[in-house]
């Protein structure tokens, strides 16, 4: 465990407002300052304080600005910086887990600098040959769903037909380049012309469409399984 030297410095927050029934607006945040001072306090039993390097806006995060009953994971709350998932960097430590210019990722707070206390969500970065990004990627959440996902729950076979709706998102594209090096035929959907290309040309799905553009999913879905057959 380690501690810092306390300075106090400027901490920039994006701050959430209110729960949003309907649709998101950048009203319903707002950007403000405030400050911390870089020591985890004496009475913060494990807390860690550390620097944000990278946060990630995932889809799961818009229910959270919902006020539901009985969800996974708690609503976020109105008035408090909006928390997600993140890369840091440790730079004070009360948690005999972390020291002192570690790097994790986990759970952090829409901010420049977070104190956690929840250090249960965290996880240590020990291999810093990949790009620290990665980690709110292919090798965080995005990547452990994908992965769970596709080899786990669907349990594919090589020459198999896959298709994969919101292709284009951190996990969709993913679960696409999985089975493409599984073998598999890939197919995917997304919302855009731009979309439907970057699937086709930079992801390497065999084919795509625009959902929008398809008066009847099933008929696209087997016009398609027609070509791979």
């Amino acid at each position: 465990m380690e501690s810092g030297d306390g300075e106090v410095v400027n901490n920039k927050q994006v701050i959430f407002k209110d729960y949003v029934p309907c649709v998101l607006k950048e009203s319903d945040m707002y950007i403000t300052t405030s400050t911390i001072k870089l020591k985890v306090p004496e009475d913060c039993t494990n807390g860690v304080l550390v620097k944000n390097l990278y946060l990630s806006c995932d889809p799961y995060m818009r229910n959270r600005m919902r006020k539901l009953q009985g969800s996974y994971i708690a609503p976020l709350n109105p008035g408090s910086p909006i928390c997600g998932r993140g890369v840091a960097k440790v730079l004070d430590s009360r948690h005999p887990d972390y020291k002192k210019g570690d790097f994790i990722w986990g759970m952090t707070g829409w901010e420049e600098y977070s104190l956690i206390t929840a250090t249960e969500t965290l996880f240590k970065i020990h291999d810093k040959d990949v790009p620290l990004s990665y980690y709110i990627g292919i090798l965080g959440m995005p990547g452990l769903t994908a992965y769970a996902g596709f080899y786990e729950i669907c349990s594919p076979k090589k020459g198999e037909f896959v298709f994969i709706s919101a292709a284009s998102g951190a996990v969709g594209q993913l679960v696409g380049q999985f089975a493409k090096l599984l073998g598999c035929y890939v197919v995917g959907s997304a919302g855009s012309k731009d979309k439907v290309d970057l699937l086709k040309n930079k992801f390497g799905f065999d084919d795509a469409f625009n959902y929008k553009e398809e008066m009847d999913l099933d008929a696209a879905l087997k016009r398609l399984a027609v070509q791979f057959a």
